[in-house]
């Protein structure tokens, strides 16, 4: 993948061994570096053409963030804080990469990251799941596909960058259950519903091609010679399909396919599952990761207080 053109400066140079460091070394994915890039490389071009490394200290990351704060974009006019933590932790893991590598920077440890602000968890209740579980017209192949897009997003709580590239032969529907590698290239096991294997199975038996991805695009005329990657279904596509079936049956929710795995935990911890195995089944690294839906058990705990409270005398 290409980077960048040649550097200016030796922080210039720096970031660019080190996002190729990401890409060769770490294998992690396009858009993370493309992410980190866009990060760094606004760092180095406030800090200007001729930056050194001796630049960066406590006071110049002071003011780049005061810079931060100030840009415009969003849709209040500046970037979330949430985005300015993006940058501020590209630039920390920068340094940390730097210090393996024997320079003399600023230690990150002394740059603390802002506080995230507040956010509800969107999810469907159970009510609207069935909705739009059951807006697809079912005529066509096109609506059977998107059943199923809808049924194992539901069923699995796959990202939808997991979904689109899922493959057919990869797919157990006898046992119901598949390995996939998700973010970080972290293992893990997901299960499909009995309705969704189902769901899978009537949409395959309606297809008449050989080709390897599980869900494929069906608008407009295919050639012969089109490759499997150019026929798998995009993430944008899903995200598309999704929005206009929520229209459909007037969800006032905007869902995404994000939404959609807000959902599977959801109704996972408010059947009793337990948080670690929702952790383990989401693909989530870390347990605090997985506490955002503690909404739900906190809405547990006050039915309990509501229901008990006052009544032991």
């Amino acid at each position: 993948m290409e980077l960048a053109k040649a550097p200016k400066s030796e922080l210039e140079r720096l970031i660019q061994e080190y996002l190729e460091y990401l890409e060769v070394e770490k294998n992690v994915s396009p858009l993370t570096v493309r992410n980190y890039a866009h990060y760094l490389r606004r760092f180095s071009g406030w800090m200007a053409e001729r930056a050194k490394l001796a630049d960066i200290t406590q006071d110049s990351v002071r003011q780049y963030r005061v810079y931060l704060s100030r840009l415009p974009g969003g849709d209040n006019g500046a970037i979330s804080r949430k985005t300015q933590g993006y940058h501020i932790i590209a630039l920390r893991s920068l340094l940390r990469w730097l210090i393996r590598n024997d320079r003399q920077v600023l230690s990150p440890d002394k740059i603390d990251l802002p506080k995230s602000e507040g956010h509800s968890v969107k999810f469907l209740n159970g009510e609207q799941v069935d909705r739009l579980l059951n807006s697809p017209s079912l005529f066509a192949i096109q609506g059977k596909r998107d059943k199923a897009i809808l049924e194992v997003l539901f069923s699995t709580g796959l990202r939808v960058s997991e979904l689109t590239k899922l493959d057919r032969d990869k797919v157990d529907l006898g046992h119901r259950e598949f390995g996939i590698i998700g973010k970080g290239n972290r293992n893990r096991v997901v299960f499909l519903s009995g309705r969704a294997a189902e769901w899978i199975d009537n949409y395959l038996k309606s297809r008449d091609d050989n080709y390897k991805p599980l869900f494929i695009r069906h608008k407009g005329k295919v050639d012969p010679s089109t490759s499997d990657e150019e026929m798998r279904l995009t993430p944008r596509s899903v995200q598309r399909m999704i929005k206009k079936y929520a229209r459909k049956v007037n969800i006032p929710v905007d869902v995404t396919p994000h939404v959609m795995r807000h959902s599977f935990a959801t109704d996972l911890l408010m059947a009793g599952a337990d948080l670690r195995s929702v952790q383990e089944m989401l693909g989530h690294k870390n347990i605090s990761t997985t506490q955002i839906y503690t909404h739900v058990t906190n809405k547990q705990l006050k039915d309990v207080h509501e229901s008990f409270h006052g009544r032991g005398k």
